[in-house]
């Protein structure tokens, strides 16, 4: 089986064991850990990060993602087109400082919320990427650190998101 059947394969199959050097760190919310762990992660890249989101309003996940970019990490991000096209969001703020976005709105609700970095590492969970999910709901942050072949098909169903989606324009 070549690598690119075995990779497809994935979201499809059964349990699939971990590489070795996997390793995964688990946070919740309100107030224990959710928001650091997705900073940590965000802290941790060195090439690309992509992100996909639904609500997408929090501060200090926007500025983490910007001084991404500043270390020259390619940040891209796909976000929900209703929760973010009417109104001032993280997303707006991203998209005006140059880092591409696009809105999907080819769903009832666009309501992945992961990261894929440096092509090996996912946090996906709950957590929307907003101060109350920090702060005022029960979410979960999931951060599966080693882990190219899981990072590949997350990548590839953000890729799909991505061409399927529409180019949030600079507003100012």
């Amino acid at each position: 089986m070549n690598l690119l059947l075995l990779l497809a394969s994935l979201a499809f199959s059964g349990p699939a064991p971990f590489p070795i050097g996997a390793r995964y760190e688990i946070a919740f919310s309100p107030n224990k850990g959710a928001l650091d762990l997705v900073l940590k992660a965000i802290g941790t890249a060195k090439t690309e990060i992509l992100v996909a989101a639904y609500s997408f309003t929090s501060k200090p996940v926007s500025l983490a993602l910007l001084e991404a970019s500043h270390r020259r990490v390619t940040i891209k991000v796909v976000a929900d087109k209703k929760a973010n096209g009417t109104r001032y969001s993280a997303a707006s703020f991203l998209a005006n400082q140059g880092i591409p976005v696009r809105l999907n709105g080819m769903y009832a609700i666009h309501h992945h919320k992961f990261l894929v970095i440096d092509q090996q590492t996912i946090e996906t969970g709950s957590f929307n990427f907003t101060a109350s999910a920090a702060n005022k709901n029960a979410e979960n942050v999931l951060v599966i650190w080693n882990t190219p072949p899981l990072a590949s098909v997350y990548k590839d169903e953000w890729k799909r998101l991505w061409d399927e989606s529409v180019i949030l324009p600079k507003k100012y």
